[in-house]
């Protein structure tokens, strides 16, 4: 009879880790739409989508560009956690299903 290696369970342990990387994604997609927004209308805010005086092609868009770019800068974020955790202890962070949560 041949022992099958035991996978280290480690996503639990990596719950903190991908906690704070998200939180600190989160802030610089923030930072980076705000920006983003700033020089692409030359405005200080984003339409909001109750705004009364903005039309919906600028709602959508500003909508559509923070949602890509906090998806972005929370993928970025996972996935240098993910191989960080990789390199240190040799198991990737990862339940088997996949994906997030």
């Amino acid at each position: 009879m041949s022992k099958k290696p035991r996978k280290l369970k480690l996503p639990l342990a990596y719950k903190p880790l991908g906690f704070a990387l998200g939180w600190a994604s989160g802030a610089l997609a923030g930072l980076a739409f705000r920006a983003t927004w700033k020089a692409i209308r030359h405005e200080e805010d984003a339409p909001d989508a109750l705004d009364k005086d903005r039309g919906w092609g600028e709602v959508l868009l500003a909508a559509a560009l923070q949602g890509a770019l906090f998806a972005v800068a929370r993928s970025a974020a996972d996935r240098t956690g993910a191989k960080a955790v990789e390199r240190s202890t040799g198991v990737w962070p990862s339940s088997d299903k996949g994906g997030r949560d």
